[in-house]
């Protein structure tokens, strides 16, 4: 399993190698050990979520207040267009984004530390991403800055086809970080 960090302070892509023959391909999606090796306490993750969303869609920007939230995203089936925004003060990627492909043709599982925004946009016609989380969701917690504020100008690759009544209805960047403390430092 190769791991790379990414652009963003404490982001990390974990990608295996798949091996193929006549009957298709086996994988390890995630693995404990190659994790640890990065910092990570395989057993902290501690729920397993997925959604499927069709081609155009938008989900995001994401966060959590509080001690903030760590996850491993995936996407099983199809693919996506991944975007970071980094929400925490102390970090000296604080306010920088970036983007990658997650798809079912590299198997790439990204890490994604507390204190970020997350999002994405489905680019197939059927498209699975698994989350990983290191916290029992806690609505109460929930945070989000809308996928077209001006601020951030995330590129999206494809019109937006489909996103929720609450992504419409999300703050601005600027609001978010107005706020005395969004996320804690967890470098």
């Amino acid at each position: 399993m190769r791991v790379d960090r990414a652009a963003l302070d404490g982001v990390l892509l974990f990608t295996p190698t798949p091996h193929r023959d006549d009957r298709g391909l086996f994988t390890r999606t995630f693995d404990g050990t190659v994790a640890a090796r990065y910092g990570l306490d395989p057993a902290a993750f501690v729920q397993d979520s997925q959604s499927r969303s069709r081609r155009g869609t938008v989900r995001g920007m994401h966060g959590r207040s509080g001690r903030g939230e760590a996850k491993l995203v995936r996407c099983a089936r199809g693919a996506v267009h991944d975007v970071l925004v980094d929400a925490r003060p102390g970090s000296p990627t604080f306010g920088r984004q970036m983007s990658v492909l997650l798809d079912d043709e590299t198997f790439t599982t990204l890490y994604v530390p507390p204190g970020l925004l997350h999002g994405f946009q489905a680019l197939t016609e059927q498209t699975d991403v698994c989350y990983r989380i290191d916290r029992e969701h806690d609505p109460a917690e929930d945070l989000s800055v809308r996928y077209d504020d001006p601020d951030l100008g995330i590129r999206w690759p494809l019109p937006v086809s489909a996103i929720s009544v609450r992504d419409l209805s999300a703050g601005s960047w600027a609001r978010l970080r107005r706020r005395l403390v969004v996320f804690p430092e967890t470098r």
